[in-house]
């Protein structure tokens, strides 16, 4: 959810001076770009991968836990910090190389220390669970007072409030649990983001040089819908059979700070995918200068362009607070380490879960076909436009496995078919050229072949299952429930999901 911040309330003034700064920090932005003053400027950086997992807290009998501080000092790690819900935490995967046999490391570690703190967990009477929307989670969970203690979360939804002027509707209709079945339709108003906390994420981390960011940014966006369509994992909420991803809609509409009027007017939105192609990193921070306004203004009295003049590498804290509020599923980072600065593409659209091989298979996945697709002779978005890849984002998210995808040189396909034709090989070649191991390659794009060959994602098992449980005379919350704890033994044991049994 980005920096803290501790204002409470924001004059004119503050509005005034905050726009001044983050439009000076998009000038210190492009020139540095001009001066070559990034840390992998003019040669490729090292292959890093860096992710954040968002987790659900659930007690024993599998409902939300408003537990989060308390999980969080039994679990005493700082990789693990608190998220906007009480029912969430997450955790921070320091960036690793992603070459040789390092990246099978990385799993083993994450392993390791989501045990270390399931197991700390488990003393508070709580447990945690990678799941990219809790199915048990209602209507009471989103009230304001189960908003975390961090003052930010509480001065982000006074701001996105204020903005909106009304209350925030959740208005989705869902997909066919069954043949035999109508659509499900969740229409709920709420006075609080918390639906946001809903959605927990698999975030992942790419460091490029800055004249290859907008290739990697564009490969990104191309993928998105692929990315839904097999990896989905959040059917449920509120009682509700949705979309297949059902956090793509959820996320758009909790984090709106339009109210009917300006969408009508065209207003771009905040959870935004973009509206075209860019060809430098600088579009995308002059785009959120240009169209979004302030949600936390909060400035410093630092100048970014008398920090460069004097020979330094200016922060840029309004243009990373500003950032960090435009909600972009393929999001621009700008960073400061050691005094050297860098760019990020941060990957946002996929789910937590359903297990640790699930979660490095997607990044694999990911990885290796944005760079399979920015070394491509041809570059894939020059052949399709930026709307079909948008389209394909909110096919892939309703449909996931049945969803129908544009891809240029093939048409209208499904998305496990694409992938088995054409993705994987593409992710083969570019996990190849970041120096992956064969045996990583192999462990991980077999977790992707075999969800595409068998069609069974984290979405496909939990309706399969609760769709059978109410077929043997369960009501829709035990069924939700009864899937729920069949889902959390699964997910310790480990085993990909293509492979759990279904009812």
């Amino acid at each position: 959810m980005g920096e803290d911040v501790s204002r409470q309330q924001f004059t004119g003034a503050d509005r005034v001076r905050f726009r001044s700064q983050v439009s000076r920090g998009t000038e210190a932005i492009a020139r540095m770009l001009v001066e070559g003053l990034f840390t992998d400027h003019g040669r490729p950086p090292e292959p890093l991968l860096g992710m954040e997992v968002e987790l659900n807290l659930i007690d024993a009998a599998g409902n939300p836990a408003m537990a989060n501080a308390a999980v969080l000092d039994v679990i005493a790690d700082p990789d693990y910090q608190t998220e906007l819900g009480q029912f969430n935490v997450e955790i921070n995967v320091a960036p690793r190389p992603f070459v040789g046999a390092d990246t099978i490391g990385l799993e083993q570690a994450l392993r390791g220390s989501l045990n270390r703190a399931e197991a700390a967990a488990a003393t508070t009477g709580n447990h945690l669970v990678m799941i990219g929307m809790l199915p048990t989670l209602r209507d009471e969970h989103f009230r304001h007072h189960w908003i975390s203690a961090n003052p930010r979360y509480d001065l982000l939804n006074e701001q996105i409030f204020a903005a909106r002027g009304e209350d925030l509707e959740l208005d989705i209709t869902g997909v066919e649990l069954a043949d035999d079945r109508d659509r499900e339709h969740l229409q709920i108003t709420t006075d609080s983001i918390l639906p946001e906390a809903a959605c927990t994420s698999l975030q992942l981390h790419l460091r490029v040089a800055p004249e290859d960011f907008a290739a990697h940014w564009n490969a990104a966006q191309a993928v998105s819908g692929v990315q839904v369509a097999i990896a989905g994992n959040s059917p449920f909420l509120a009682g509700k059979a949705l979309w297949h991803e059902t956090r793509i809609p959820v996320f758009e509409q909790a984090t709106d700070t339009r109210p009917l009027e300006l969408k009508n007017q065209g207003v771009r939105p905040r959870v935004w995918f973009g509206e075209r192609w860019i060809n430098t990193i600088f579009d995308l921070f002059e785009e959120n200068t240009r169209y979004f306004p302030a949600l936390l203004p909060v400035s410093t009295d630092v100048d970014p362009l008398a920090v460069l003049d004097a020979g330094g590498i200016p922060e840029l804290d309004e243009l990373r607070l500003h950032n960090g509020t435009v909600y972009r599923w393929n999001r621009p980072v700008y960073d400061v380490v050691d005094g050297r600065a860098h760019l990020r593409v941060e990957n946002r659209v996929l789910p937590a879960g359903p297990t640790v091989i699930d979660i490095m298979a997607n990044a694999a996945f990911y990885y290796g076909v944005v760079r399979g697709l920015v070394e491509s002779e041809q570059p894939v978005w020059s052949q399709m436009s930026f709307d079909a890849a948008r389209e394909n984002l909110a096919a892939g998210a309703h449909w996931g496995m049945r969803a129908q995808l544009y891809w240029p040189d093939i048409g209208w396909v499904r998305p496990d078919e694409l992938t088995l034709r054409k993705l994987l090989p593409i992710a083969e070649r570019g996990l190849t050229s970041f120096g992956v191991s064969e045996k990583t390659r192999r462990r991980y794009l077999e977790v992707i072949r075999g969800r595409c060959l068998t069609q069974q994602t984290g979405s496909v098992w939990q309706r399969r299952a609760v769709a059978a449980r109410e077929r043997a005379g369960d009501s829709r919350a035990q069924a939700l429930h009864g899937m729920l704890t069949d889902y959390t033994v699964l997910m310790h044991e480990g085993e990909p999901v293509h492979t759990w049994p279904t009812p």
